[in-house]
Protein backbone atom coordinates (compact mmCIF):
# COMPACT_ATOMS: atom_id res chain seq x y z
CA UNK A 1 0.00 0.00 0.00
CA UNK A 2 1.38 3.11 -0.87
CA UNK A 3 2.44 5.45 1.57
CA UNK A 4 4.03 8.48 0.27
CA UNK A 5 2.47 11.22 -2.28
CA UNK A 6 4.06 13.68 -4.56
CA UNK A 7 2.00 16.62 -4.45
CA UNK A 8 2.32 19.28 -7.17
CA UNK A 9 0.16 22.72 -6.59
CA UNK A 10 -0.49 24.98 -9.88
CA UNK A 11 0.56 28.28 -9.80
CA UNK A 12 -0.14 31.53 -11.94
CA UNK A 13 -0.62 34.92 -11.33
CA UNK A 14 -3.78 36.20 -9.49
CA UNK A 15 -4.46 32.48 -7.82
CA UNK A 16 -6.67 33.23 -4.72
CA UNK A 17 -3.73 32.64 -1.95
CA UNK A 18 -5.69 30.65 0.54
CA UNK A 19 -6.92 28.25 -2.47
CA UNK A 20 -3.38 26.80 -3.02
CA UNK A 21 -2.36 28.05 1.19
CA UNK A 22 -4.98 26.29 2.62
CA UNK A 23 -4.27 22.53 1.19
CA UNK A 24 -0.44 23.38 1.10
CA UNK A 25 -0.45 24.01 4.97
CA UNK A 26 -2.93 20.85 5.49
CA UNK A 27 -0.63 18.15 3.18
CA UNK A 28 2.50 19.41 4.51
CA UNK A 29 1.89 19.49 8.21
CA UNK A 30 0.33 16.04 8.06
CA UNK A 31 2.85 13.15 9.76
CA UNK A 32 2.49 9.10 10.11
CA UNK A 33 1.37 8.13 13.10
CA UNK A 34 3.92 9.34 16.34
CA UNK A 35 6.26 11.11 13.91
CA UNK A 36 7.47 14.50 15.10
CA UNK A 37 5.61 17.49 13.33
CA UNK A 38 9.11 19.18 13.52
CA UNK A 39 10.51 16.01 11.89
CA UNK A 40 12.78 16.52 9.00
CA UNK A 41 12.11 12.92 8.12
CA UNK A 42 9.73 12.28 5.32
CA UNK A 43 6.48 12.78 5.56
CA UNK A 44 3.59 11.54 3.65
CA UNK A 45 3.01 14.43 1.48
CA UNK A 46 5.93 15.87 -0.42
CA UNK A 47 4.04 19.05 -1.31
CA UNK A 48 5.66 21.15 -4.23
CA UNK A 49 4.70 24.06 -6.35
CA UNK A 50 4.58 24.39 -10.40
CA UNK A 51 3.64 26.29 -12.62
CA UNK A 52 4.04 27.48 -16.71
CA UNK A 53 7.65 28.50 -16.71
CA UNK A 54 8.69 28.45 -13.25
CA UNK A 55 9.53 31.99 -12.85
CA UNK A 56 7.74 33.98 -9.97
CA UNK A 57 4.38 34.30 -9.69
CA UNK A 58 2.10 37.04 -8.14
CA UNK A 59 -0.97 35.77 -6.69
CA UNK A 60 -4.08 38.31 -5.49
CA UNK A 61 -3.17 41.35 -3.40
CA UNK A 62 0.52 41.41 -4.16
CA UNK A 63 1.69 38.04 -2.89
CA UNK A 64 5.37 36.78 -5.19
CA UNK A 65 5.77 33.13 -4.89
CA UNK A 66 8.75 31.37 -6.77
CA UNK A 67 7.26 28.05 -7.74
CA UNK A 68 9.74 24.58 -7.78
CA UNK A 69 9.14 23.58 -11.07
CA UNK A 70 7.71 24.80 -14.55
CA UNK A 71 5.38 22.76 -16.59
CA UNK A 72 8.67 21.20 -18.71
CA UNK A 73 10.46 20.30 -15.37
CA UNK A 74 8.07 18.87 -13.15
CA UNK A 75 8.32 15.64 -11.88
CA UNK A 76 5.41 12.99 -11.62
CA UNK A 77 2.96 14.34 -8.90
CA UNK A 78 0.50 11.45 -7.28
CA UNK A 79 -2.04 14.70 -6.84
CA UNK A 80 -2.06 17.34 -8.40
CA UNK A 81 -4.47 20.66 -7.22
CA UNK A 82 -5.29 23.01 -9.14
CA UNK A 83 -6.30 26.34 -7.43
CA UNK A 84 -8.58 29.43 -8.65
CA UNK A 85 -9.15 32.82 -8.47
CA UNK A 86 -8.85 35.62 -10.64
CA UNK A 87 -6.56 34.39 -12.74
CA UNK A 88 -7.83 31.42 -13.32
CA UNK A 89 -11.10 32.69 -14.43
CA UNK A 90 -9.45 35.22 -16.48
CA UNK A 91 -6.59 33.72 -18.06
CA UNK A 92 -5.63 30.10 -17.73
CA UNK A 93 -9.37 29.33 -18.65
CA UNK A 94 -8.05 29.85 -21.69
CA UNK A 95 -4.72 29.06 -21.84
CA UNK A 96 -4.04 26.03 -23.97
CA UNK A 97 -0.81 25.40 -22.46
CA UNK A 98 -2.31 25.08 -18.74
CA UNK A 99 -5.10 23.03 -20.37
CA UNK A 100 -3.06 20.79 -21.63
CA UNK A 101 -0.66 19.96 -18.39
CA UNK A 102 -3.47 19.28 -16.68
CA UNK A 103 -5.24 16.98 -18.83
CA UNK A 104 -1.97 14.93 -19.83
CA UNK A 105 -1.43 14.99 -16.02
CA UNK A 106 -4.51 13.40 -15.73
CA UNK A 107 -3.32 9.92 -17.11
CA UNK A 108 -1.08 9.40 -14.21
CA UNK A 109 -2.52 10.55 -10.91
CA UNK A 110 -4.02 9.41 -8.24
CA UNK A 111 -5.90 12.25 -7.60
CA UNK A 112 -6.91 15.45 -9.96
CA UNK A 113 -8.10 18.22 -7.41
CA UNK A 114 -9.46 21.44 -7.90
CA UNK A 115 -10.07 23.90 -5.02
CA UNK A 116 -12.38 27.02 -6.17
CA UNK A 117 -12.85 27.90 -9.63
CA UNK A 118 -10.28 25.93 -10.42
CA UNK A 119 -12.65 23.36 -10.70
CA UNK A 120 -13.40 25.52 -14.58
CA UNK A 121 -10.47 24.57 -15.61
CA UNK A 122 -10.83 21.26 -15.03
CA UNK A 123 -14.03 21.42 -16.92
CA UNK A 124 -12.00 23.10 -19.77
CA UNK A 125 -10.38 20.40 -19.95
CA UNK A 126 -13.25 17.97 -20.14
CA UNK A 127 -11.79 16.42 -16.91
CA UNK A 128 -15.55 16.79 -15.17
CA UNK A 129 -17.64 15.66 -18.17
CA UNK A 130 -20.41 13.33 -16.49
CA UNK A 131 -18.79 13.93 -12.88
CA UNK A 132 -20.13 15.57 -9.99
CA UNK A 133 -18.36 18.59 -9.00
CA UNK A 134 -18.77 21.70 -7.23
CA UNK A 135 -16.93 25.45 -7.14
CA UNK A 136 -17.39 28.61 -5.65
CA UNK A 137 -20.66 29.46 -4.72
CA UNK A 138 -20.68 32.43 -7.38
CA UNK A 139 -19.70 30.12 -10.33
CA UNK A 140 -22.15 27.47 -10.11
CA UNK A 141 -24.53 29.05 -12.66
CA UNK A 142 -20.98 29.85 -14.98
CA UNK A 143 -19.99 25.84 -14.39
CA UNK A 144 -23.24 24.31 -15.17
CA UNK A 145 -23.83 27.03 -18.23
CA UNK A 146 -20.66 26.74 -20.12
CA UNK A 147 -20.19 23.01 -18.84
CA UNK A 148 -23.58 21.14 -19.27
CA UNK A 149 -22.32 17.60 -19.54
CA UNK A 150 -21.19 18.47 -15.53
CA UNK A 151 -23.46 17.87 -12.67
CA UNK A 152 -22.74 20.73 -10.77
CA UNK A 153 -23.53 20.13 -6.97
CA UNK A 154 -24.09 23.00 -4.83
CA UNK A 155 -23.98 24.04 -0.89
CA UNK A 156 -21.32 21.69 -0.31
CA UNK A 157 -17.46 21.89 0.67
CA UNK A 158 -16.23 19.40 -1.66
CA UNK A 159 -17.47 16.40 -3.85
CA UNK A 160 -15.28 13.05 -4.54
CA UNK A 161 -16.59 11.40 -8.10
CA UNK A 162 -13.51 8.89 -8.44
CA UNK A 163 -10.25 10.08 -8.79
CA UNK A 164 -10.99 13.95 -9.45
CA UNK A 165 -12.16 15.47 -6.24
CA UNK A 166 -13.68 19.52 -6.24
CA UNK A 167 -13.87 21.75 -3.36
CA UNK A 168 -16.03 25.15 -3.30
CA UNK A 169 -14.43 28.39 -2.58
CA UNK A 170 -11.12 29.05 -1.25
CA UNK A 171 -11.09 28.24 2.63
CA UNK A 172 -13.37 24.59 1.36
CA UNK A 173 -9.73 23.55 0.53
CA UNK A 174 -9.09 22.86 3.58
CA UNK A 175 -11.55 20.69 4.08
CA UNK A 176 -11.09 19.05 0.67
CA UNK A 177 -7.15 18.58 1.73
CA UNK A 178 -8.27 17.12 5.09
CA UNK A 179 -10.70 14.26 3.13
CA UNK A 180 -7.53 13.41 1.25
CA UNK A 181 -5.15 12.38 4.31
CA UNK A 182 -8.76 10.81 5.68
CA UNK A 183 -9.05 8.74 2.79
CA UNK A 184 -5.45 8.17 2.46
CA UNK A 185 -3.98 7.84 5.99
CA UNK A 186 -7.35 7.15 8.11
CA UNK A 187 -9.36 9.58 10.18
CA UNK A 188 -7.09 9.61 13.68
CA UNK A 189 -4.47 10.85 11.43
CA UNK A 190 -6.57 13.60 9.80
CA UNK A 191 -7.71 14.48 13.19
CA UNK A 192 -4.32 14.97 14.83
CA UNK A 193 -3.60 17.02 11.88
CA UNK A 194 -6.70 19.39 12.11
CA UNK A 195 -5.50 19.55 16.32
CA UNK A 196 -1.58 20.44 15.02
CA UNK A 197 -3.72 23.06 13.06
CA UNK A 198 -5.91 23.98 15.57
CA UNK A 199 -8.76 23.63 13.17
CA UNK A 200 -11.87 22.79 13.86
CA UNK A 201 -13.90 20.18 11.41
CA UNK A 202 -16.04 17.39 11.91
CA UNK A 203 -14.63 14.06 9.88
CA UNK A 204 -17.86 12.18 8.07
CA UNK A 205 -17.66 8.82 6.35
CA UNK A 206 -19.02 10.37 3.01
CA UNK A 207 -17.56 11.95 -0.40
CA UNK A 208 -19.13 14.97 0.05
CA UNK A 209 -18.84 17.30 3.59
Amino acid sequence: MKQHWNVGIVLFDDVEVLDFAGPFEVLSVTTYPDQNPDTTALKPFQVRTVSEHGTMITARNGLKVIPDFSFSNAPHFDIVIVPGGLGARKRELHNPHMIKWIQDRMQAVDFMTSVCTGALLLAEAGLLDGKRATTHWASYDWLADQYPAVEVVRDVKYVADGSIVSSGGISAGIHMAFSLVQQLLGVEVARTTAKVMEYDIQFKPSSAT
